[in-house]
């Protein structure tokens, strides 16, 4: 695929980590009289191979991808056992190519809900690519952002408990104690989130790293975002004057 990239790109000021809230896919498939599974299938077999191939060839070293939220086994079954296939397909047919072209594979949020066809599929691409150098491409499944926050806690109080430590002694708690327990423990704060469809709210994503993100709202749904809908969001994002708080 030829990557293409906007006069407006300044290849200087790349974001590091770019996250994106896929949104969209049901209302896509509707508005084509397909069925809301089809959406879903779209994005794993034509939209995110192009767009991860694209933000590593721009320089960006991390991109994480919200695909399935804690929220999303409301559903109807149909779709989410269509979800499920989907990705039991995407994992035995996509991330293979991924992996070969240097990508390195991460899942956050609660895995153990999934079947154990599908967290063996997972964890086989996170042994295969641990060593790739490439870009680092995290698929947040079942993931929601106080569940994160919950499961850190809880595991905290866990490891302080069997090792003799009180939490209450007066040592003061560093943000780097608690984020070695969070889902995205060694990936950097995301510079920008990206949310497709027209919503504008974060639904919870990623509620503690997300503390500095630059925000950009779009209209496309994720089925119709390519490469340079993909550009317009990291010049919108160099258009700004981040000051972290100050």
């Amino acid at each position: 695929m030829k990557t293409i990239y906007f006069n407006m790109i300044d290849m200087t000021n790349i974001p590091k980590h770019v996250a994106i809230i896929m949104d969209g896919n049901r209302r896509w498939a509707k508005g084509k009289g397909l069925n809301v599974v089809a959406g879903h299938a779209y994005v794993v077999e034509k939209s995110l191979e192009p767009i991860i191939e694209h933000a590593g060839n721009m320089g960006i070293k991390y991109l994480t991808l919200w695909a399935f939220s804690t929220e999303n086994w409301k559903r109807d079954t149909n779709e989410v056992n269509g979800i499920m296939e989907i990705f039991k397909k995407g994992i035995q047919q996509k991330l293979g190519k991924l992996i070969a072209k240097g990508a390195r594979i991460r899942f956050i949020g609660d895995l153990t809900k999934f079947s154990s066809e599908l967290q063996d599929g997972m964890q086989l691409a996170v042994e295969k690519s641990k060593n790739n150098e490439g870009i680092n491409v995290t698929f947040a499944l079942n993931y929601g952002g106080r569940d994160e926050i919950k499961r850190a806690v809880k595991q905290m109080i866990e490891d302080y408990k069997s090792s003799n430590h009180s939490l209450t002694q007066g040592s003061e708690l560093e943000s780097q104690d608690f984020e070695k327990y969070l889902d995205t423990a060694g990936i950097p704060d995301p510079d920008l989130i990206i949310r497709t469809g027209g919503e504008q709210r974060m639904s919870g994503f990623l509620m503690w790293s997300a503390q500095y993100s630059e925000f950009y709202f779009t209209d496309i749904l994720m089925p119709d975002l390519t490469p340079e809908k993909f550009d317009e969001a990291i010049a919108e994002y160099q258009s700004r004057a981040r000051r972290f708080g100050g």
